[in-house]
């Protein structure tokens, strides 16, 4: 896993370039789901809206990417990870994106206590997701 903490002004790149309609991980989703040229897929679900800000401050960025073996295991973590909408939608945004076999995440938030309470809730998820998949074994193609 790789984990990265900036803060906006410092921030290189970012899925704010992404466009096109199409489907993705989570079936049924309320939010906007994009097509990357790069082929990743991009969820904004409602509490990826923007912050609503106070003068002077900056929100607090975290990005981390999950390495999956195979693309059909990072679109299935992301489709069981995607529903989670986080309950301070207008102070903290998350967004899931998968390209190729990675899983990337990408927290905004006003508040670091809040960003850090979100961060682990999403670690133990996560674990959980990894843990049944590989008690399952690989996923089998259709």
């Amino acid at each position: 896993m790789q984990a990265t903490d900036a803060r906006v002004g410092d921030a290189a790149g970012g899925a704010e370039g992404q466009g096109g309609q199409s489907g993705c991980c989570s079936p049924g989703s309320s939010g906007a789901v994009a097509v990357t040229p790069g082929g990743a897929h991009r969820i904004t679900r409602g509490d990826a809206a923007p912050l609503a800000r106070r003068s002077g401050t900056r929100p607090h960025i975290f990005d981390l990417s999950v390495p999956f073996p195979t693309p059909l295991e990072a679109e299935i973590a992301c489709g069981a990870l995607a529903p989670d909408a986080e309950p301070h939608r207008a102070v903290l945004g998350k967004e899931l994106t998968v390209s190729g076999s990675i899983l990337a995440v990408h927290w905004t938030a006003e508040d670091s206590r809040l960003l850090r309470t979100s961060i682990i809730n999403f670690l133990e998820q996560l674990s959980l997701v990894v843990r049944t998949m590989q008690r399952f074994g690989p996923p089998v193609s259709r």
